[in-house]
């Protein structure tokens, strides 16, 4: 229907941000992810200094994971392709009201939804933990049941936050939304270092599990709660109820349900890998955790902090169809820059100094150094396809903000179904056809799904294109980066073995790394690469100031 000539203007929809700006809230999301992974990384190094690689590890890391679907499948990352695209055109509309009542409505389904699996996920925790721990037996497999009924809640109150993480990022307050999981891991981490000692003077670490579980439950609570007051004044008038009226409370469920399914077949994949990895020798359930820690980083700092930035920012483009695929095409190929800046060297990084990573951040007490190698060649598995998992994000973010999320869906399911298939044959089948110790299937596990990865991106990019036209990304903008990353990872296993040999291990591991980094950056620099000179240029400004 058409306005009446009465009625004043529609607001026009805001100009589309300028790539530098996108450079700045992506520093944002970076250092807020920045500062909750070292938190994560600090927490990880405790666990594993009181923990190792025993069954009660293993039991934690598996009880942690089963829950965990609830803030994988209904928190983060399906909030971010259904609500953000909505509530932040309504935002920018400057159409409040409607914004207020699309957030509400959205928190009530959430809380009711959320509220019943948690009750059925506690209930039907013994036939979760035989189906997605089936390799568990005996003592190991009643200590994971009970953990899993005591970390339940606490993944439905991880939800919530990601609720409000939607909002602050819509309007664009992405510090405290990346940084709320902070106090998450320091309540985990008071709590290691507080009753961890005793297991050293007769404690169990059934015990200590159990506490710890108990404290995830409680940094939850607190991660929600921490991000409540600047939500609340920032959506006026904030109602929590079911208002099944609102069009884009419709709008949002039409989104949620492909998108919903597209994460669920993802996370089928990751809860694939871990009854692979329980039939795997004890042990392989905590590399694999740790080893992940690790991969992350770059996926959250460079990954994630580049997509969520970009995602609201693609939801509020205006303009005719030309106009906004001209702008698409500018944001990707600025944000593939950054991303290969640094995820390239972090790949290198961690298939030719993994052992030196995992060293540094987990040897301690109970993890030794062969733990550490083990964990590295998992790692180096992880490796095949952490470019393309953090460029697959963001051509991904094309999709949710035209509000397509059919298309990734489809592409998700491809890359799931290679995942499974390779996963058994390279983690199961090839140890036993090469005669390689069974533990060794991790790696394969891990592998597989990088060249699953790489499939998937692929499609992902050439469906976009197809829609956007030709990002102007091609070889010339990875090659420099390879080959600085090479030189790099060369000079630092020169300084490993002449320079560092004879220092204690920390110290040598800290130096090695710093080697890697700086030779990385001179090389980049000299070979004219922007984000270098860009880079290089902040630090220069700053410290002269």
């Amino acid at each position: 229907m058409a306005e009446s000539t009465g009625a004043p203007p529609r607001p026009a929809p805001p100009a589309a941000p300028a790539p530098d700006q996108g450079g700045r809230h992506a520093f944002l999301v970076g250092a807020g992810i920045f500062a909750s992974r070292l938190a994560g990384l600090f927490r990880q190094t405790v666990f594993a200094h009181y923990f190792g690689l025993t069954d009660q590890a293993d039991a934690f890391n598996a009880a942690f994971r089963i829950p965990n679907f609830l803030q994988n499948v209904f928190g983060e990352g399906v909030l971010s392709a259904s609500f953000i695209p909505v509530y932040a055109r309504l935002v920018g509309r400057g159409e409040d009201e409607e914004a207020g009542r699309v957030a509400g409505a959205v928190a009530a389904v959430l809380a009711l939804v959320v509220s019943v699996i948690v009750l059925v996920g506690v209930l039907s925790a013994p036939f979760l933990t035989d189906i997605l721990a089936g390799g568990f037996e005996g003592e190991k497999r009643a200590l994971t049941v009970r953990l899993v009924r005591i970390l339940f809640p606490g993944a439905g109150l991880l939800v919530l936050s990601a609720w409000c993480l939607g909002i602050l990022n819509s309007h664009r307050r992405f510090l405290l939304s990346y940084t709320a999981p902070v106090i998450w891991n320091v309540a985990m981490i008071v709590t290691l270092l507080w009753y961890g000692r005793s297991t050293m003077h007769g404690r169990s670490l059934d015990s200590l599990a159990i506490i710890l579980a108990w404290a995830s439950v409680v940094g939850s609570a607190l991660q929600f709660v921490i991000q409540l007051p600047s939500v609340l004044r920032l959506v006026r008038g904030l109602r929590i109820r079911f208002d099944l009226q609102s069009h884009g409370l419709r709008e949002v469920t039409r989104s949620f349900g492909p998108v919903f399914v597209g994460r669920g077949v993802v996370q089928i994949s990751a809860y694939v890998d871990a009854v692979i990895a329980s039939y795997l020798p004890t042990g392989a359930v905590t590399a694999i955790t740790n080893a992940q820690t690790l991969y992350l980083l770059p996926v959250s700092l460079f990954g994630m902090a580049v997509s969520a930035a970009e995602l609201p920012a693609m939801s509020s483009m205006g303009g005719d169809d030309e106009t906004v695929a001209a702008a698409l095409r500018v944001r990707i190929a600025a944000g593939l820059r950054r991303l290969t800046f640094f995820v390239v060297p972090s790949g290198v990084a961690f298939l030719a100094l993994g052992g030196v990573l995992a060293g540094i951040i987990f040897r301690s007490g109970r993890f030794t150094q062969a733990d550490a190698n083990y964990v590295w060649a998992i790692l180096a598995g992880s490796a095949v396809g952490l470019l393309a998992a953090t460029m697959g994000r963001l051509y991904s973010s094309v999709f949710y903000a035209r509000r397509d999320t059919r298309t990734p869906l489809r592409f998700a399911i491809i890359r799931v179904a290679l995942t499974i298939v390779l996963g058994y044959l390279f983690a199961i089948q090839l140890p036993r056809v090469f005669h390689l110790n069974e533990r060794w299937g991790a790696t394969g596990l891990t592998a597989s799904a990088g060249i699953a990865a790489w499939v998937e991106f692929t499609l992902l990019r050439r469906a976009a294109e197809r829609r956007i036209g030709r990002v102007d990304f091609a070889a010339r903008n990875l090659v420099p980066v390879y080959v600085g990353a090479l030189v790099a990872a060369a000079a630092a296993w020169g300084a490993k073995l002449y320079l560092f040999g004879a220092l204690p291990r920390l110290a040598g591991g800290v130096g090695t790394v710093a080697v890697y980094g700086v030779v990385y950056l001179a090389v980049t620099r000299a070979l004219g690469v922007a984000e270098a000179t860009a880079l290089l240029g902040r630090v220069a400004r700053r410290a002269a100031r």
